[in-house]
């Protein structure tokens, strides 16, 4: 049985941890507020923004742009993986490395040829024990401050790479923040870009010709130029503000737990202090008992 010293070494111990717990726990509620605020505030800017460039790529035709025309084979497919640079948040980075694992896994069944763009560490690590070609990382961003400079910066180098014909299929990995106890791991195709689909026609509505809800000024195939990278740029961008906040909110949940956890590691440890304690007073007693009947006899 322990002796009363060491349940009261693991008693303190588990309190400190307990301490670390619960400040983790308020500093992730924090960065919490400020990720959910920017995310929130990006979402309506990033479903818009979808809205306009498929009502004009409808308009254009694929022909518009080779960012929308499809590769007769694919060949090469390339995956951005968003995940965090630290752990202590619970099933969150497995859980985005497994949805990664099942997609290469389908797609080397294929013969594909794949490659990584990582955010964050936790898939560099991944994608490094799996052996996989790693063409860029980046490390501190996703659980942090960054700036739309950060998704262009790497869509930018994904386009390039697209129309140079490195890559035949490009896609992003990221976790999608639908509250506090659900982030759910998605696969989305950036490149080429995928049609957007609209509202099924009605038999009355077949006959009539299509109206664009937008009108173009300069023409639809000159603002495709411009909006087909962009709409690149701002789907890294929501993921990583997706990412980032599923990350704060998963480490919250963890943290929270992990405190509950010492709670009850406390309470029964102390009821083992006290056990031992008590034992120890009965022998003494007992001790005391039984020297006095001797020195009586």
């Amino acid at each position: 049985m322990a002796t009363l010293k060491d349940v009261k070494t693991k008693i303190n111990a588990v309190k400190k941890t307990k301490q670390i717990t619960k400040a983790m726990n308020m500093v992730a509620a924090s960065r919490l507020r400020g990720a959910q605020g920017r995310m929130e505030a990006f979402r309506p800017y990033a479903r818009k923004f979808a809205d306009v460039l498929g009502s004009l790529s409808e308009k254009s035709g694929e022909e518009a742009s080779p960012l929308l025309v499809p590769r007769d084979e694919v060949k090469k497919v390339h995956v951005i993986l968003c995940t965090s640079d630290r752990g202590l948040c619970g099933g969150f980075n497995s859980n985005l490395t497994q949805k990664a694992n099942s997609f290469t896994s389908e797609q080397k069944e294929k013969g594909v040829e794949i490659s990584f763009t990582n955010f964050g560490k936790k898939g560099r690590d991944w994608s490094r024990k799996k052996g996989m070609t790693i063409a860029e990382e980046y490390l501190g961003v996703v659980g942090g401050k960054f700036e739309f400079n950060v998704a262009s910066n790497a869509g930018l180098k994904l386009i390039r790479s697209f129309l140079n014909e490195e890559y035949d299929e490009v896609y992003i990995i990221y976790s999608e923040f639908q509250g506090m106890a659900r982030q759910i791991p998605q696969v989305e195709q950036l490149l080429p870009i995928p049609p957007i689909e609209s509202e099924e026609a009605t038999p009355e509505d077949q006959n009539q010709p299509y109206l664009a809800e937008h009108i173009a000024e300069p023409s639809a195939e000159e603002l495709l130029g411009e909006m087909l990278p962009r709409n690149v740029y701002v789907q890294i961008y929501s993921a990583l503000l997706e990412t980032s906040t599923s990350e704060h909110a998963a480490r919250m949940t963890a943290m929270d737990n992990a405190t509950k956890a010492c709670d009850d590691m406390i309470e029964s440890l102390t009821m083992i202090y006290n056990k031992a304690r008590q034992a120890a007073i009965t022998g003494e007693l007992m001790d005391i008992v039984g020297g006095a009947e001797a020195l009586r006899g």
